[in-house]
């Protein structure tokens, strides 16, 4: 049990969560949260409160922002809107095929990093030349991939909630067209695929239900004995853990209760044969 708060780096910006350590600082409140680049400023969107859950690891604020804190964010901020003119008037100048995605400035360190996608690798050599002869500071690219684009932009995905890569998503995890087999999704790629192009993460959440399910059910066109009577196995409900099943007597269709079908000593003998040749 630990003490929590939310805060975020722009207007309707991702949540980070950290531990608010001796401060109280309500909502709407200026904070300093501890980075890589060191303490940049947030602004509190939950305030301090207690949950039941383990929380540690989180990072633990540094301060209550100052004044100079706020003014030094104001000329960061106004850096990085410099910095994505400048790269987009160069980028055309130089011909290059890439698209700039967002832009970090450090204020202590005048360092511009910016981030972009391209189809292929790019020899941006020469740009960051111009870049930081205009911007008069180091500069940094980095290339991101589709996924990470999706995660830094944000966005609404099909389930009409935001994407998970830009809320709570710490790594990416691999994703197969298996997955949406296992789970009889249509294999089109506009019902599978997120924001980014690639196959959704959320294909990876009930995959495991779905193997577990597979493991112990009866497949379809096995004979089954169920309280209502025999019938053949025609299709899986997953989500509610049953299977249908058309009864031998008067062909209509029931959906049984896992728990409650019993396939034949056939059935179980073959399919541990299959495992075992496995």
């Amino acid at each position: 049990m630990g003490l929590i708060c939310a805060v975020v780096f722009q207007p309707n910006g991702r949540l980070y969560y950290a531990d608010p350590g001796s401060l109280t600082a309500q909502v709407g409140d200026h904070v300093l949260y501890p980075t890589d680049d060191g303490p940049e400023l947030a602004q509190v969107m939950w305030a301090a409160q207690w949950v039941s859950e383990d929380i540690g690891g989180l990072p633990v604020l540094v301060a209550m922002a100052g004044r100079d804190d706020v003014q030094a964010a104001e000329t960061s901020r106004k850096k990085r809107a410099a910095a994505r003119v400048a790269a987009r008037r160069l980028i055309r100048e130089h011909d290059l095929p890439m698209k700039v995605v967002g832009v970090d400035h450090v204020v202590a360190k005048n360092h511009t990093t910016l981030y972009f996608t391209a189809p292929r690798r790019v020899d941006f050599r020469a740009l960051v030349r111009d870049l930081a002869a205009t911007l008069k500071g180091r500069v940094q690219l980095r290339q991101l991939s589709a996924r990470d684009e999706a995660r830094l932009t944000g966005g609404i995905g099909s389930c009409g909630r935001e994407l998970c890569c830009s809320t709570f998503l710490v790594d990416f995890e691999p994703v197969s067209v298996r997955m949406a087999k296992d789970q009889d999704l249509p294999l089109n790629p506009l019902r599978i695929s997120g924001a980014c192009g690639r196959l959704m993460c959320c294909l990876k959440y009930e995959h495991p239900l779905y193997e577990e399910f597979a493991a112990k059910a009866p497949a379809v066109g096995c004979a089954v004995d169920t309280p209502d009577g025999a019938g053949e196995v025609v299709g899986h409900d997953v989500p509610g853990d049953k299977v249908v099943v058309r009864m031998a007597a008067d062909g209509r269709k029931h959906a049984c209760a896992l728990a409650s079908v019993c396939a034949s000593r056939k059935a179980y003998e073959a399919r541990d044969e299959v495992v075992h040749d496995g």
